[in-house]
C-alpha cells in the first residue's frame, strides 16, 4: 500500500506558475506540517501573499502567518466543482489579495493540485477574459491530467461575471492556489 501512496505522490506536478493579464497563481499540492518550511521557500520565491485551501486542512498554519502569507480554507468536495458560496468567497479573496499586494502572487492547492486547485484558477482565468477551453489548456500545459470530465463540464457552463475587471486599467501580478 505504501508503495501505492509513493507512486502517487512521485506523479504530483511542481508547483506551477499561472500568469495572465498580468496576474499570478501558483497551483501546488498539499503541504504538511513535515514540509512546510520547504513550502514557505517556494511560495516566497513566487511573492505569495496567500494561500488557499480547497481541500480538508491538513497541517497548522502558524509557520505561514508568521512569515505575513494568509491562508483561506475555501473548501469542497474532491472531483467536484465548487458551489456559488466557495466561488464567490474565491473572487472576494482574489479582489482583496490584488489590491493590497499589487506584486503578489495568490497561491490555491487541493490535495494532488490537480482537480480543485487548477479549476479555481481556470475560474479566475476564465473571469479575465480567456475561453474555457484556453484556460484548460494554459493549466494542463503546466499542470498535465489537471481537472476532470466533471470539473471541465462545469466551467464550460460557467458565464464570467467581470469580476476581476481592473478598476484602474491595472492588474496585480500573482495569485496562488
Amino acid at each position: 500500500m505504501s508503495t501505492g501512496i509513493m507512486r502517487q505522490k512521485d506523479i504530483r506536478p511542481a508547483p506551477s506558475e499561472i500568469e495572465y493579464k498580468g496576474l499570478n497563481f501558483l497551483i501546488t499540492d498539499r503541504p504538511s506540517d513535515q514540509n512546510i518550511l520547504l513550502y514557505i521557500q517556494e511560495l516566497q520565491k513566487h511573492k505569495v501573499t496567500a494561500v488557499v485551501r480547497v481541500c480538508e486542512p491538513s497541517y497548522k498554519t502558524d509557520e505561514l502567518n508568521q512569515v505575513n502569507i494568509e491562508v483561506f480554507d475555501l473548501m469542497y468536495d474532491d472531483g467536484t466543482f465548487p458551489p456559488n458560496d466557495i466561488v464567490e468567497q474565491w473572487f472576494k479573496v482574489l479582489k482583496k489579495q490584488f489590491k493590497a499586494h499589487p506584486d503578489g502572487c495568490v497561491a490555491v492547492h487541493c490535495v494532488a493540485g490537480l482537480g480543485r486547485a487548477p479549476v479555481m484558477v481556470a475560474l479566475a482565468l476564465i473571469e479575465l477574459g480567456l475561453k474555457y477551453e484556453e484556460a484548460v489548456e494554459l493549466i494542463r500545459e503546466k499542470r498535465r491530467g489537471a481537472i476532470n470530465a466533471k470539473q471541465l463540464a462545469f466551467l464550460e457552463k460557467y458565464r464570467p461575471k467581470s469580476r476581476l475587471k481592473p478598476k484602474n486599467g491595472r492588474h496585480n501580478s500573482c495569485c496562488v492556489q
